[in-house]
């Protein structure tokens, strides 16, 4: 093989955009705006991903009371539903390989869809406690990839048509799924004290329905050459149709940090509130104020995240978030007044107003050959890190206790900040080998 077919694939972690663009925040959130309302498919998309972001957040808080309440079941058999996000990456690395080979990402996107409306209306209908079970791990695990699906759309597009704001853009559709996590558990908590658990559950599943309408009956460029009829079937430029495991190595290693950032997520917010009212004793305004704080920081820092990436590198950004998430676990675990719990989700917002809005980005460039696989892998990790965290959560409070555990999450970022840290170093001592060539 030639020096050129071993040479791995170039990774940008630095600029995106060309030296002379002013990093002007808010002229930079304006210009990538229009271009959001111009555009059908970029629309589309921020609309369908805010109805997923407030469909599936509507439901996370609930599923446990439901399997509770509605199907009898105990608390530990509840906790034990959170293990069917297991399935998720397999369904979303299956699902995105499929759309790498054939181009077909809306049709593939609308497919998840109605199978996240099928999952949830028939979680909605169960008689029987297994019956969540087998839906959400088969079911769910599939619909899940809608999202990915969008993403890979927007970047063949931006691929076609590049602006000198395609990060922005991506951020901006990113930040409706944020919004609609934000209002999603007001919601599920309404409709669930109004009219039941299985009709919010009902809800949620309309909600995955009603993604496919914003975006009617577009089709998507395909992202490789078409093959023309006048040449010989040898010479037609073909779709990939295998990624190699030493391809996907960077996105692994990257995911796999992403996950360890993640994996406090679950724990915080399973122990959090319950550290803040039981030990603490803080008013439900107080914990309500300490809870909601992170979402709004995040989503106001999302787009400034794309600017400051093109200002000192994207995974450089990342390493400085991470580390942002090992001093807010250090703030839960060590503090027990307001201003303390009140900075750490202030720094956990600075964790995911960089990951939101830059992750999905870096995952496509780690493998741009296969930008849905990429995408796929990359948001069905969020599953898998639920399961991390709630397992390790679960042991870590019965061994160390509260507030202690959250030293838990805290080791796991060090991890990623670590390796974020080498990933940053290898890539740009590779680059400038490769300039010195």
């Amino acid at each position: 093989m030639s020096d050129q077919g071993r040479r791995r694939p170039h990774i940008d972690t630095t600029e995106s955009a060309s030296p002379g663009l002013a990093l002007n925040a808010p002229a930079e959130l304006v210009s990538a705006i229009r271009l959001v309302l111009a555009s059908p498919l970029y629309r589309g998309a921020t609309i369908a991903l805010f109805l997923a972001g407030l469909g599936q957040s509507a439901a996370a808080p609930q599923i446990a009371q439901f399997l509770t309440k509605d199907l009898h079941g105990s608390l530990t058999v509840a906790g034990l539903y959170y293990l069917t996000n297991l399935t998720a990456p397999v369904a979303g690395y299956l699902v995105g390989a499929r759309s790498d080979r054939t181009g077909g990402r809306l049709g593939l996107f609308r497919v998840c869809a109605v199978l996240g409306f099928l999952g949830w209306a028939g979680i909605a209908s169960a008689t029987q406690l297994w019956m969540p079970f087998a839906v959400g791990a088969v079911i769910l695990g599939f619909a899940g990839a809608s999202a990915s699906q969008l993403f890979a759309a927007i970047h063949d597009e931006l691929s076609a048509r590049p602006t000198a704001h395609d990060d922005a853009v991506v951020s901006i559709v990113r930040m409706a799924l944020t919004a609609g996590w934000i209002v999603g558990p007001a919601v599920g908590t309404i409709l669930a004290a109004q009219f039941g658990l299985r009709t919010m559950m009902l809800a949620t599943g309309i909600c995955f329905l009603a993604q496919v309408v914003p975006l009617g009956l577009q089709r998507t460029r395909t992202p490789w050459p078409a093959p023309v009829r006048t040449v010989p079937q040898d010479a037609r430029p073909a779709a990939p149709l295998r990624t190699g495991l030493r391809t996907m190595r960077p996105l692994l290693i990257f995911t796999g940090l992403y996950v360890l950032v993640y994996a406090g997520e679950p724990i915080k917010y399973a122990y959090l509130p319950i550290y803040m009212n039981e030990r603490l004793h803080f008013a439900s305004g107080v914990q309500g104020a300490i809870i909601g704080i992170q979402p709004f920081v995040e989503l106001v820092l999302m787009p400034f995240a794309v600017v400051a990436a093109r200002r000192i590198g994207t995974m450089r950004l990342m390493v400085l978030a991470a580390a942002f998430g090992v001093g807010a676990n250090i703030c839960f675990a060590t503090t027990a007044t307001v201003p303390g719990l009140l900075a750490g989700q202030i720094l956990m917002g600075g964790v995911w107003g960089v990951f939101a809005a830059l992750g999905i980005i870096m995952a496509q460039r780690l493998l741009p050959s296969a930008v849905a696989t990429a995408s796929a892998i990359f948001i069905s990790s969020a599953a898998l890190s639920s399961a991390l965290g709630g397992a390790t959560g679960g042991l870590g409070v019965a061994a160390v206790g509260l507030p202690h555990v959250f030293l838990i999450p805290g080791a796991f970022g060090l991890i990623a900040v670590v390796g974020l840290a080498l990933m940053d170093l290898t890539s740009r001592t590779a680059d400038k080998g490769s300039g010195d060539g």
